[in-house]
């Protein structure tokens, strides 16, 4: 588990649930910020056969649910449904939530992409990370989660800066030279 040293506590509830286990690590992160390359150093720093990617606020549920979708807000919902859309028709991707960012699979087809510059900018990192995961031949499956509002403290995300960001990288894969 990487920590940014938030101010939410995170590294000190980790270390009160798991102490010295070595099930679970904690890499506290001084003076370095940034959702992309903490997922990086994990993936990195990861010595399991499973590695698993996801946000520690819960707002995707690590469990099988059948059927997906959003508790948040109707809005958000289309805007998710509208840009996956986007993505699917400009990427040629089969995979209908490229925005999830709870993404699980064996740490060697995660290091099968080390090469690829993947981990920048905040979750447009998982539409690069699919992105070049298809590109490579990998298989992915999807399997529903159901995305809830925030159990605590206020989200960093501000959605108007990330849609541009997300449209620039799906911009950049779709005119890159190895686009198919």
């Amino acid at each position: 588990m990487v920590d940014d040293d938030s101010p939410d506590g995170t590294a000190a509830v980790i270390r009160e649930a798991f102490g010295e286990t070595d099930a679970v690590r904690l890499i506290v992160r001084q003076g370095e910020r940034g959702l992309a390359t903490a997922i990086a150093r994990g993936i990195a720093e990861a010595r399991t056969e499973i590695i698993g990617v996801m946000d520690t606020d819960f707002n995707h549920h690590p469990r099988y649910l059948p059927g997906g979708g959003m508790r948040t807000s109707r809005f958000r919902y289309l805007g998710s449904w509208a840009f996956n859309a986007f993505i699917r028709t400009l990427l040629g991707s089969p995979i209908r939530d490229n925005l999830s960012g709870y993404l699980v699979g064996k740490s060697s087809l995660f290091r099968r992409l080390e090469d690829k510059p993947i981990y920048a900018g905040y979750g447009d990192y998982a539409i690069r990370l699919i992105y070049y995961a298809l590109q490579e031949g990998m298989i992915l499956r999807e399997v529903p989660v159901i995305y809830e509002f925030r159990l605590g403290g206020e989200s960093k995300t501000r959605f108007g800066r990330q849609l541009v960001n997300y449209t620039r990288a799906v911009l950049a894969l779709r005119f890159s030279r190895g686009h198919e």
